[in-house]
């Protein structure tokens, strides 16, 4: 999908100040009718410019096929589109002692790349998103309702967007979207014991799409 190039210029001037880096606008089928928001880029996104590669993308992977579906079938995109990283310290041999690690991403970050994810809602128009994780959810809803009780629901609900592309207030669409959170891939990577409740989410997910 194209972008505006102010759009995009924009977003990379607010986006000087932070530890961030590479650029990953998304990627799919833009006429889909399934719209999947991210977090953030990880190291190998950043680098290939492609979003879910690795063992996160691989983990969404087959999800997807969990559900019946494919890449081909979706437009896959994210709250923000470089990478956030932190130094950290390592023993790493030849590395100098640190390192670059993912971090959350702030909210400036989030606001930074806000108006190439309204631009894709708008032009995509997606009968469902899927949120992974958090960050996806809040920047979408306005909410911060926690994961655990929302994991697999259908939430309809009006999206926020920007009320100008140069300001920073939001405000949110007169129309209302099919929102479910689901857990983000690499989440079980850290946390194994929510596989079973990420398997039952799914479930919610396909009986949702089955209808």
């Amino acid at each position: 999908m194209e972008i505006p190039e102010k759009i995009l210029k924009l977003a990379e001037k607010r986006m000087e100040p932070h530890d961030t880096e590479g650029l990953v606008i998304g990627e799919g089928n833009d006429q889909a009718e399934i719209l999947i928001v991210g977090e953030a880029p990880g190291e190998k996104e950043a680098v290939e410019g492609k979003p879910f590669i690795g063992r996160a993308g691989k983990e969404l992977d087959d999800q997807l096929a969990y559900i019946g579906l494919e890449r081909k079938d979706i437009y896959i995109t994210s709250a923000v589109r470089s990478r956030p990283y932190k130094w950290v310290k390592t023993n790493k041999k030849g590395s100098g002692g640190t390192r670059k690690a993912n971090r959350k991403p702030n909210q400036k970050e989030i606001l930074a790349h806000a108006p190439i994810l309204d631009y894709q809602i708008d032009k995509i128009d997606p009968k469902l998103i899927i949120a992974l994780g958090g960050v996806a959810y809040e920047r979408l809803t306005g909410r911060n309702d926690k994961m655990t009780d929302i994991v697999g629901k259908v939430v309809e609900t009006p999206v926020k967007k920007l009320v100008d592309v140069q300001g920073s207030e939001y405000t949110f669409t007169k129309k209302e979207y099919a929102i479910i959170p689901m857990y983000h891939p690499a989440a079980v990577f850290y946390n194994p014991s929510i596989k079973e409740k990420i398997y039952e989410a799914l479930d919610h997910l396909k009986d949702y799409l089955d209808k």
